[in-house]
């Protein structure tokens, strides 16, 4: 039996899908964090899903590349190459034996990231654990985010722990342990 409430339902016009659906949930999980404990102790718990999906991810690519681990550059194009899977647009802006600048132009989160700059955390331990574990050290700095209003991303990966990587704001990743350290 067709019933005529159920049609008129099925055929109105709502913006709502499965990526959609997600990426508000997320949103709005991440700005309950914030407004409930702060944005530094909801950025924390935000780090700690996006390690558990870096080493995943991190075990994924090495899987299907047949590698045990990924050289320099392999770790950058599994960066941009990741993020480009999940709608976002990173690109290599430098890099040298010392650090992989990124730029992005589209966050995989789109709209739903704007104030809510927890979200980031997905990003910087996801780039700080592929890195780590790959190439020994990784300190992940957020020179600029799209949540935080930016028209861009900025993310920088010192890959060494030198004078300019010590001056930098961010995490700290080392290979084989599975909790960073947040510096300021």
């Amino acid at each position: 039996m067709n019933n005529p409430l159920n049609h008129s339902i099925d055929s109105i016009n709502i913006p709502l899908e499965r990526d959609l659906f997600l990426r508000t949930l997320i949103r709005e999980l991440s700005g309950t964090l914030q407004d409930v404990v702060g944005l530094e102790e909801a950025s924390g718990f935000i780090s700690v899903v996006g390690g558990r999906m870096g080493r995943q991810l991190n075990q994924d690519y090495k899987s299907a590349l047949v590698v045990s681990h990924l050289s320099h550059q392999q770790v950058a194009d599994v960066l941009v190459d990741l993020k480009r899977r999940i709608k976002g647009d990173f690109y290599v802006i430098e890099q040298n034996d010392e650090k992989i600048v990124f730029g992005n132009r589209a966050c995989p989160f789109g709209e739903k990231v704007l104030g809510r700059p927890a979200m980031c955390m997905m990003t910087s331990n996801i780039f700080g654990t592929v890195t780590a574990d790959n190439l020994g050290y990784a300190k992940v700095e957020l020179q600029e985010t799209i949540a935080r209003g930016a028209p861009g991303c900025g993310v920088v990966i010192y890959l060494k722990p030198t004078a300019e990587s010590e001056d930098a704001e961010g995490r700290e990743y080392f290979r084989g342990i599975e909790e960073e350290t947040f510096q300021h």
